[in-house]
């Protein structure tokens, strides 16, 4: 705590305003933002990459949190405050820390497939700031940044020998798969059958609850996108870098509407949690079979342009 309150006292306007923004880096959001976009238009084999990393890397995360069940600062130190505006964010048991985790795993795979000098310094850069910023906003102790961090990166690491070689044995990526699904089923088992003590907070466990059946839901939809792509789509991620962006941000669009327009219905019909599942399984399964069922027709957006061009300019003559 003694680090939290020297970052606590050297605290101004323009440094707060800085991290407060640099800190949504470590979003939920922004991961999936970032790991929809390799996926769709740079890399398949990337985004698989970025995604498992992500997924089992929030499964250990939400599993330790509720393992030590050790409070924010805040309430550990009543005398330390938090800013204010990172309030909202900072939920759930403060050990290990959630953005940490994201960024470091993220940035990590960002690192090791790339070789653009430009790409690996700013995702270098964030690797760092983000977690500096849980402390400086008073959200997490430098043991909580720290153990997140070298769990991010030991386990980007680990999985990037199986992803380089998943180019010669598709197989490999299956394996992966159902391996992360298994773990994502042992965290739902955890958390729905293990007696926890009486006095563990039920908002954070409720959170952890509702983590477990949106991540499996993750984790199903990812595996039956596999499939389908497999037998039936074959999607390419080529195209011109105007209809790539044209493809996320529809994309993104149409999947942020399935996210808020679901939820209501499905809650209808189902229970909270189980709604939960369907609902980020039908996320993922239009992110990696339906909406990829369009890209054949952004790839032809570049040669229809410039036919166009062509006719236009033959017209003009």
């Amino acid at each position: 705590m003694e680090f939290l309150r020297f970052l606590e006292s050297i605290r101004n306007p323009i440094m707060t305003a800085f991290f407060s923004a640099i800190t949504y880096c470590g979003d939920e959001i922004f991961f999936m933002v970032l790991a929809i976009t390799v996926f769709w238009c740079f890399s398949k084999r990337g985004g698989y990459y970025i995604l498992f990393v992500g997924f089992l890397g929030t499964i250990g995360n939400q599993f330790l949190k509720l393992c030590f069940r050790i409070p924010r600062p805040w309430i550990l130190d009543p005398g330390f405050t938090i800013v204010e505006s990172a309030r909202a964010a900072a939920t759930g048991y403060s050990f290990p820390s959630g953005h940490t985790q994201n960024i470091v795993g993220t940035m990590t795979c960002m690192i090791l497939m790339t070789k653009k000098k430009w790409m690996r310094v700013m995702a270098a850069a964030l690797l760092l700031l983000v977690p500096f910023s849980r402390m400086y906003l008073g959200c997490h102790t430098p043991l909580d940044v720290g153990v997140a961090f070298f769990l991010a990166l030991l386990l980007a690491f680990a999985l990037f020998p199986a992803m380089k070689k998943s180019r010669e044995n598709p197989k490999v990526l299956w394996l992966l798969l159902f391996i992360s699904a298994a773990v994502a089923l042992f965290y739902w088992g955890f958390v729905t059958f293990y007696q926890f003590p009486a006095d563990i907070d039920m908002e954070n466990l409720n959170s952890g609850i509702k983590n477990a059946y949106t991540l499996l839901g993750c984790l199903l939809g990812l595996i039956a996108s596999k499939a389908l792509d497999d037998r039936y789509i074959h999607f390419q991620v080529e195209a011109v870098w105007w209809a790539q962006i044209l493809k996320v941000v529809l994309g993104l669009l149409l999947l942020l509407g399935i996210r808020v327009l679901l939820k209501a219905p499905l809650r209808l019909i189902l229970p909270a949690y189980p709604a939960d599942l369907v609902r980020y399984f039908l996320m993922v399964l239009f992110a990696g079979a339906v909406w990829p069922l369009t890209f054949s027709w952004f790839k032809r957006l570049e040669k229809e342009g410039a036919a166009a061009g062509k006719g236009s300019l033959g017209k003009a003559g």
